[in-house]
């Protein structure tokens, strides 16, 4: 496998680094053999090699490898391809789920791809950012207007087509824009207010009858759940709650109980 990731063959090549990722455990030592092949790769001028190392990075890199392949894929963040700036962004990720300070001195580089004019680059970003912003919110509440901006052109339907999932925009990426928001809501005032309104739009609209908007519309509940407290918010999520547990079906009648659970926990009233 290690051999097949230098081959000048494009299917080998792929099929090397599949097999070594799939493979080769955290502890083997040829990992640290594809340290050079991965930077060669990187630097390629062919974007199809550069793509077949950084699909295999997330996989194969260990905390040990970070520091030597950290300014290939930086420097991608960058790069003419839209499939090869979001393959380094999810490279960031590992890097950072790996070893958390690893990233810190790149917060600018990612928060300027949440203006990716490609909105799968652009879902990388949100995804890294909600990490980020977990371990520290405070440095990431100034990003609340981008991330309801995001989220607007999400519920007009704005993106393409290619993002909809049975007639919903782009749900994969509402959904972890509203874990985002929560995180960066919870117990301040200033920042929940910002995200009113998006909120109750997005409520309103997820509520289409189908499964995929079920579970943006219970997102959407937990997130009002965890935020500074609004009274139309509030009703409307206690609105939805009922017609969860209404439901005849077991899953949604679960998940009204267990979205009861948590706005009686935290908003008795």
């Amino acid at each position: 496998a290690v051999e097949l990731c230098a081959s000048t063959n494009l299917i080998q090549k792929r099929v090397g680094y599949l097999t070594a990722a799939l493979m080769l455990s955290p502890e083997h030592d040829f990992r640290f053999m594809l340290v050079n092949q991965l930077q060669r790769d990187m630097a390629s001028a062919n974007h199809v090699e550069c793509w077949a190392a950084l699909t295999a990075l997330p996989k194969i890199v260990t905390v040990d490898m970070v520091p030597a392949v950290m300014s290939d894929v930086v420097r991608l963040l960058g790069h003419k391809q839209e499939l090869i700036r979001k393959k380094a962004l999810m490279g960031l990720h590992r890097f950072h789920q790996l070893q958390p300070e690893s990233v810190h001195h790149l917060v600018d580089p990612v928060r300027r791809c949440l203006c990716d004019r490609d909105p799968a680059v652009m879902g990388a970003a949100v995804c890294l950012l909600h990490d980020l912003a977990k371990l520290q919110p405070q440095s990431f509440r100034d990003l609340i207007p981008s991330f309801v901006s995001i989220l607007k052109q999400i519920t007009e339907h704005r993106l393409p087509r290619d993002f909809d999932y049975h007639r919903m925009p782009a749900p994969w990426i509402t959904l972890r824009l509203l874990r985002v928001l929560s995180c960066l809501g919870h117990g301040d005032k200033r920042s929940s207010e910002g995200m009113y309104e998006i909120l109750l739009d997005v409520m309103r609209r997820a509520d289409t009858g189908i499964n995929v908007g079920y579970a943006v519309l219970y997102e959407c509940v937990r997130t009002v759940t965890n935020i500074y407290p609004n009274s139309a918010l509030l009703d409307a999520a206690a609105a939805a709650i009922a017609r969860f547990i209404k439901s005849e079906n077991h899953n949604l009648k679960y998940l009204g109980i267990t979205a009861l659970a948590d706005i009686v926990k935290d908003h008795p009233r």
